[in-house]
């Protein structure tokens, strides 16, 4: 293989972490999968942490991997994560403690405190970010609720993605496209927004220079590149490092008609934009503005995905039935439709627990039947992200003034044929789903442009869709669909 080809994507994602090796011919991008490993929050003492030193010595354990099988160095590698997590250092750039993982109970009622201080329509109209808890600023002040020491030590903050980078490379850097995840970014001028974060008390002299995605951040530590057996010199490239940026990047024929779906543990909603939209009727649907490459805007919704299920799955094991994703679609299929409907936003389904348990205590409050079987669950979970869509769907019309086409599903839920179908079939759209490998395209796209191999993100989507299978799905018409949809409106009026 030429070396002038070959980057290492790092994807860690709220569930799973992974790297892909992708090599691009000239014409288009194949991948090759590196390592793969579990993730998720550890529990210590009633709080939730995210085991970064872990991921990090799996980071290492894939490069000594792929070192082993290279006849030819990297040209570069890029690190994206979810979004909002962050790690604080010392002085010494030494890391003050595990982070704390998101869905942490610390920021219970932490939001409503802040507006207090700052009101919310003032802090929508300088960050453009929906309200929740789990975003960056109310995690940061929670801690300056509780006058956390490890706050007033800290010499500097870094988004996840913005670690692994630092321990890469030694930089200190925030990329665009996480720091803006953190609710503490000027939507428009895409400064940090310090008058904001010092009316809520949070220190500003933490916060790093911000750098746009495919900044060359520099070569791989010498010491790391030891460890490993990589042969160098290697580059960092600060990829669109929020993990939905690079599968956004990575969308073919995303266009001012389409609306995109980004799913997983999370699904993100939404539309490509020019500028942000700040207006009122976005604040009061709860919209986001969030970093894109290319100087736009991804402007969507944080929607629960397909962290409900996963989190039955994992209890369904935790009891000793192991399900696949194909027994559990299967079982879904075959269950009975529209038996009882949930919001997959609700607060009852934000922290992890035994979900199938959650979900029937859900349904009895509300009315509905209980789901007693495994198919029964799972239909229940995808119907409703299904009609979730829909709604998302309506609002986001009402906000860009247009009627959008096309439903573009990438990520891992876009392998889910059912989900694909039901969204079809709830949003009266079609649906086109692929690449399933997204985040790890729009990375290594990113390190092919910060490298000269591409031009820019608008040829880099030509060569996904030229490199990659996707799937077609049309909406069937059906008087069931509509009056789930007017049942589960009912329910979120509740």
């Amino acid at each position: 293989m030429d070396q002038a080809t070959l980057y290492l994507a790092v994807d860690l994602g709220a569930s799973s972490g992974r790297q892909v090796l992708g090599r691009w011919d000239g014409t288009r991008f194949t991948l090759q999968d590196v390592h793969r490993f579990p993730n998720g929050p550890v529990n210590v003492l009633g709080h939730l942490y995210t085991d970064v030193l872990r991921l990090w010595e799996e980071v290492k354990i894939g490069l000594t991997r792929l070192a082993s099988q290279l006849a030819a160095p990297l040209v570069s590698i890029g690190v994206d994560t979810w979004g909002v997590d962050y790690g604080l250092l010392d002085s010494a750039g030494r890391l003050l403690g595990n982070p704390y993982h998101y869905r942490d109970a610390r920021t219970n009622g932490v939001m409503e405190r802040a507006f207090a201080r700052v009101p919310r329509r003032q802090i929508f109209a300088e960050t453009g970010i929906q309200f929740l808890q789990l975003n960056t600023l109310f995690q940061l002040y929670s801690m300056v609720l509780t006058d956390d020491p490890q706050l007033k030590m800290a010499d500097t903050l870094l988004m996840l993605p913005d670690l692994f980078h630092y321990w890469l490379t030694g930089s200190k850097t925030a990329e665009y496209t996480i720091a803006s995840t953190s609710h503490m970014l000027h939507a428009r001028e895409r400064r940090w927004a310090t008058g904001l974060l010092q009316a809520l008390g949070i220190p500003t002299r933490i916060l790093p220079p911000i750098v746009p995605p495919g900044t060359i951040l520099g070569p791989i530590r010498p010491e790391v590149m030891e460890e490993t057996g990589l042969q160098g010199p290697v580059s960092v490239v600060a990829v669109a490092s929020h993990d939905t940026a690079s599968a956004v990047a990575a969308i073919p024929d995303l266009d001012a008609d389409s609306v995109y779906i980004s799913s997983g543990t999370w699904s993100l909603m939404g539309v490509e934009t020019p500028q942000p939209i700040l207006t009122e009727e976005a604040l009061t649907l709860n919209f986001t503005n969030e970093g894109g490459v290319g100087n736009t805007i991804r402007f969507l919704k944080n929607i629960a995905g397909l962290w409900l299920l996963q989190e039955c799955q994992r209890q369904w094991q935790r009891e000793g039935q192991t399900y696949t994703w194909e027994d559990l679609l299967k079982l879904a299929e075959q269950a009975q439709p529209f038996l009882s409907l949930l919001d997959p936003d609700a607060p009852d389904f934000l922290s992890p627990g035994n979900m199938p348990a959650i979900i029937r205590a859900y349904c009895q409050r509300t009315g509905q039947p209980q789901p007693e079987s495994v198919g029964a669950v799972g239909r229940c979970c995808l119907e409703s992200l299904a009609l979730k869509y829909r709604l998302v769907l309506e609002s986001l019309e009402r906000l860009v003034g247009r009627r959008l086409e096309t439903i573009r599903v990438v990520g891992g839920g876009s392998q889910n044929h059912l989900l694909c179908q039901f969204t079809a079939d709830a949003c009266e759209r079609p649906v086109v789903a692929g690449p399933v490998e997204a985040t790890a395209l729009g990375n290594i796209m990113i390190q092919a442009i910060a490298t000269g191999r591409l031009p820019d993100v608008a040829t880099g989507r030509q060569a996904i869709a030229a490199s990659v299978p996707r799937r077609h799905f049309e909406p069937r018409a059906s008087a069931a669909w509509q009056d789930a949809m007017a049942r589960f409106r009912g329910l979120l009026a509740l």
